[in-house]
């Protein structure tokens, strides 16, 4: 069995997307498309369309079969595309083998919405996903702390296409263990939680991490990671403390404005309209002007 192995563009700054949409709620492509035309030129390497910043959950099927289209078209070969995947196990699936049609390099597994997984029932799940897209690289996104070393070790002992996994539990001790019972060096490890989270997981074993800001101004996290790369930590961490502000507004409230932020943020760039779906909402005038002192210091207005 061959497959396209993402494991070293994955040790990058991973990129998720938003989703823009127009007046009349529908998603805005002609937004959609510049934005991530941005991002690769600003030196993004690796984007994920449907993921959790693009409001997934929120997302038609054809919506996010649109949403990657549009991705692969702008992206050309300038950068890898890992499409997000989720939901029931037949969607999931679906997703998956429309995603190795249009062209993307592999899948990122969203985390199951269910009351209640088993750690087999986890492997099962995952399992006859990357079975569906042999040729496609498969990313796990790991946001239950019950899954362990062991879980992902056995999933990537049935399917040899397991080679990365986005870790997001706010924990870098579990997250240095999980890693090393899995294998250290058998799976590219990103850390999920994006730039607070990045200089403690690095530190441990993680070489690429989640960024929703990379929408925003792609080159703050770029010129993180490349500290972090060559574990300039001091580096890295003025990085760290420059957006500091931003990913805080972001993790607020339960992470309320994710989403929120960012799109506060590209509307006052003029790169499209502020709009989100429920059970998000837009910001509030304190937080929109919280948005725009950011910007203003970043010398983007």
């Amino acid at each position: 069995m061959s497959f396209d192995d993402l494991t070293e563009q994955l040790a990058s700054v991973v990129a998720i997307t938003v989703t823009p949409f127009d007046a009349d709620g529908a998603v805005d492509e002609k937004s959609y498309a510049a934005i991530v035309d941005r991002m690769v030129d600003g030196g993004v390497s690796v984007v994920t369309p449907n993921g959790n910043t693009s409001e997934f959950y929120t997302l038609s099927a054809a919506e996010t079969e649109r949403a990657l289209r549009v991705t692969v078209d702008t992206v050309g070969d300038r950068a890898a595309i890992v499409a997000g995947v989720g939901h029931d196990l037949d969607s999931a699936t679906r997703a998956a083998r429309f995603a190795d049609r249009a062209g993307a390099r592999g899948v990122m597994v969203h985390q199951p919405v269910h009351p209640y997984v088993s750690l087999d029932g986890w492997v099962d799940y995952h399992r006859a996903i990357a079975e569906a897209v042999p040729e496609l690289s498969v990313v796990l996104y790991v946001r239950n702390p019950r899954i362990g070393g062991a879980q992902i070790a056995a999933l990537a002992d049935a399917c040899p296409n397991v080679v990365g996994v986005k870790y997001a539990v706010p924990d870098p001790v579990r997250f240095a263990s999980v890693a090393r019972d899995a294998g250290l060096d058998r799976f590219t490890w990103v850390a999920g939680l994006a730039e607070l989270s990045a200089p403690g997981y690095f530190a441990v074993g993680a070489t690429g991490f989640t960024s929703g800001l990379a929408t925003v101004a792609p080159q703050l996290p770029v010129q993180m990671f490349k500290a972090l790369q060559v574990h300039e930590f001091g580096a890295a961490m003025e990085f760290w403390e420059f957006i500091r502000r931003f990913e805080e507004l972001r993790a607020a409230d339960e992470s309320a404005g994710n989403v929120s932020v960012v799109k506060e943020a590209l509307a006052q760039l003029g790169l499209c309209r502020r709009d989100v779906r429920p059970p998000a909402s837009v910001l509030d005038e304190a937080g929109r002007s919280a948005v725009g002192v950011l910007l203003n210091s970043w010398s983007l207005l």
